[in-house]
């Protein structure tokens, strides 16, 4: 006999349905059951019919999709009292590496992201800094080495 869906049924097939490997406990957190009564609520979702399999989304190795990777060179204002700016740039997660420079140049930053909209909301980040008077920024065609 097939039952009506409770709240609390709707519930788990959401958490379900945003990520079918999340574990009983973890459900029965976010409904406030025990982990053995969310287990028989999804044994019975199952059995009739409200729940009918789980599916695998295949994507692509991280290896088929290399990050993008760009350069962005940075002027600041003061290049004897900016280290502001080089702590920030620092710790963003994107910059893989911050040189600072001498000569004309003042700081080198190799920014890696999985898109071009990343990589223009990271050069947004940093033009928005105090302390930052220019950039220029130049996307990596191939690496040679």
């Amino acid at each position: 006999m097939k039952r009506t869906l409770d709240k609390i049924d709707e519930k788990i097939i959401e958490e379900l349905t945003r990520n079918s490997r999340l574990a009983h406990n973890d459900i029965a957190l976010k409904v406030n059951l025990s982990r053995n009564a969310v287990r028989l609520r999804i044994e019975r979702l199952e059995r009739d019919g409200h729940i009918r399999g789980y599916t695998i989304v295949k994507g692509l190795p991280a290896s088929e999709h290399p990050p993008i990777r760009a350069l962005v060179f940075v002027y600041r204002q003061d290049r004897m009292r900016g280290s502001e700016v080089v702590r920030s740039v620092a710790a963003m997660p994107e910059v893989v590496s911050c040189d600072v420079m001498s000569g004309d140049l003042d700081i080198v930053l190799t920014i890696e992201a999985q898109s071009p909209d990343r990589i223009n909301k990271v050069w947004s980040d940093i033009s928005s800094l105090p302390g930052v008077l220019n950039t220029m920024t130049s996307f990596v065609l191939s690496m040679a080495k």
